[in-house]
C-alpha cells in the first residue's frame, strides 16, 4: 500500500511562516514529480507548487517569492516552506506525488490534505 502523509498545517497570523513535509511510503521504486496543491472553501483545488526528481520547480503565480518547494529523494519527502504568509493563504492543503512502484506502474497519489489558517 503506497501512500502519502503530510504534517506541519496549523494557525498562523498574516506574515508568519509555516513548513509542511509530506512523505510516501510503501513498496517505492521512486517518487517523480511531487507537488503542493491546496483548496480553499467554496473553491477548487489549484496548482501551489512543484517539483521534478532532478529539483526543477514551478510555482503559482501567487505564491512565487514567498514559498519554496523542496524534496528529500532518498527519503521520499517533499517539503513547502510558506513565508510572508497571507489570509488568502487559508486553505486545506493537500500533497500529491507520482509513484513508481515498478519499471513500468506509476500511480497518482494524493495525501490527506492539512488544514493551514492564516489569521489574526
Amino acid at each position: 500500500q503506497v501512500r502519502l502523509v503530510e504534517s506541519g498545517g496549523g494557525l498562523v497570523q498574516p506574515g508568519g511562516s509555516l513548513r509542511l513535509s509530506c512523505s510516501a511510503s510503501g513498496s517505492i521504486f521512486s517518487t517523480n514529480v511531487m507537488g503542493w496543491y491546496r483548496q480553499a472553501s467554496g473553491k477548487e483545488r489549484e496548482l501551489v507548487a512543484t517539483i521534478s526528481s532532478g529539483g526543477v520547480t514551478n510555482y503559482a503565480d501567487s505564491v512565487k517569492g514567498r514559498f519554496t518547494i523542496s524534496r528529500d529523494n532518498a527519503k521520499n519527502t517533499v517539503f513547502l516552506e510558506m513565508n510572508s504568509l497571507k489570509p488568502e493563504d487559508t486553505a486545506v492543503y493537500y500533497c500529491n506525488a507520482k509513484i513508481q512502484v515498478s519499471p513500468t506502474v506509476v500511480l497518482n497519489r494524493w495525501g490527506q490534505g492539512t488544514q493551514v489558517t492564516v489569521s489574526l
